[in-house]
């Protein structure tokens, strides 16, 4: 069996659900799956 932080070391990136480009900058704060540029308010 493998450690906590292993498993989540191991954990593929998210990627944004309307562009599909791996999301770089994750926030901690934020469950989104939405990247910077497609959630951007002028957009």
């Amino acid at each position: 069996m493998i450690g906590i932080v292993e498993f989540f070391r191991n954990l593929p990136k998210k990627k944004c659900v309307q562009c599909g480009q791996d999301m770089i900058i994750e926030k901690a704060d934020c469950y989104g799956n939405i990247c910077d540029e497609c959630d951007h308010p002028a957009r």
